[in-house]
């Protein structure tokens, strides 16, 4: 199931003809949070921006909520992030009437509170603008000249909007879990495993009309009855007939096509967009009832991100150094797909690039 959720998908210009090793210390894997806003000094809920270096989300906010002695729940984040990286992003802690714990307490090896300040609201999941990142491929094998080509493409370009495969979780596990869910929706679980096997079955739907529009070059274009996301925004709307504007601010990356979160509800799509949609969702009919029955609603996502402020240097005959900024929601390894295969540690050698930059 993974292998079709991920390693099956197609690529925008190929199968990479160059292979690196990602992840070889965390320092080559940071991310820090673009926040929608931040903490104006007053409130009885402390946000703090945390630095965190081989641990996960879900272990910082359970260290928070002991260490501030709040239940779990009173500790809030707007998105995940990896533990295998360097990673910057805000918590929030609800300690209304309370004052302060000593903050710097939770300083260690691979924790660090960079800066807290209060707030009159809690820190919402999503409610951040996106991630920077700074990433190094080292132990490139290949053309040179091949990865210089794509990144300048995916610069201009933008690539396929996939849903990584941390959506899935470890193994595929998140879907094997919600194929349970749909042949027993009492199934007990607990609210964060029920979302996280829901949102890998609408992921998993969207990568594969993702995909069929990939094969087909179409992913970055306007068809008809296309639901077309303006750049930035949740806001969408239907392209009825393909004028000659419309094709322009495709170009131009002002809107994006689109692909169905399913659930209950029309799509919203039309014409050549809607029997295409129809005919990929077809062949997963348990899916589609299971998602409808357990109270989902359709949404939208955009078909393209835009890999913003995209640099990259050489730093050694076979390491690479990347910049970039991506939307909340996107994922670098959907960047790092289009440009690399990824090599596992164990078949990792002594690397043959040609050259330097």
């Amino acid at each position: 199931m993974l292998e079709q959720a991920i390693h099956s998908l197609a690529f925008a210009s190929g199968r990479p003809a160059v292979s690196a090793c990602i992840r070889q210390t965390p320092e080559d894997f940071q991310v820090n949070e673009i926040p929608l806003l931040e903490p104006d000094g007053a409130g009885e809920h402390v946000w703090l921006l945390i630095r965190k270096r081989l641990e996960n989300t879900a272990q910082v906010a359970s260290l928070l909520a002991k260490f501030s002695g709040v239940p779990t729940r009173d500790v809030s984040y707007a998105g995940m992030k990896d533990r295998q990286a360097v990673t910057e992003q805000w918590f929030s802690v609800q300690l209304p009437g309370q004052d302060d714990p000593d903050w710097m307490a939770l300083n260690s090896e691979t924790i660090a509170v960079i800066r807290h300040a209060r707030h009159a609201r809690k820190l919402r999941r999503g409610a951040l603008k996106g991630n920077t990142f700074r990433l190094v491929l080292r132990e490139l094998e290949g053309e040179p000249s091949a990865l210089d080509e794509r990144l300048a493409r995916i610069s201009n370009e933008g690539v396929p909007n996939y849903f990584g495969e941390q959506r899935f979780g470890r193994d595929g596990s998140n879907l094997q879990t919600v194929m349970r869910l749909f042949k027993n929706p009492k199934q007990r679980l607990t609210r964060t495993k029920r979302g996280l096997a829901l949102s890998a079955a609408r992921s998993f739907l969207f990568n594969q009309v993702l995909s069929q529009r990939v094969a087909a070059g179409n992913w970055n274009q306007v068809i008809a009855g296309d639901a077309l996301q303006l750049q930035g925004s949740h806001s969408f709307f239907i392209a009825e007939t393909l004028e000659p504007e419309l094709v322009a601010r495709i170009e131009q990356q002002d809107v994006h096509p689109t692909g169905p979160l399913y659930g209950r509800g029309e799509s919203g799509v039309l014409s050549d967009c809607l029997q295409l949609e129809t005919e990929i969702l077809a062949g997963y009919p348990d899916w589609l009832e299971g998602l409808k029955g357990l109270g989902l609603k359709q949404a939208r996502r955009a078909l393209r991100v835009p890999v913003e402020g995209l640099e990259w240097h050489w730093t050694g005959t076979a390491e690479l150094e990347l910049a970039f900024l991506l939307p909340a929601g996107a994922y670098a390894t959907s960047v790092l797909r289009e440009l690399v295969v990824i090599k596992s540690q164990e078949n990792s050698r002594t690397p043959s690039l040609r050259g330097t930059k």
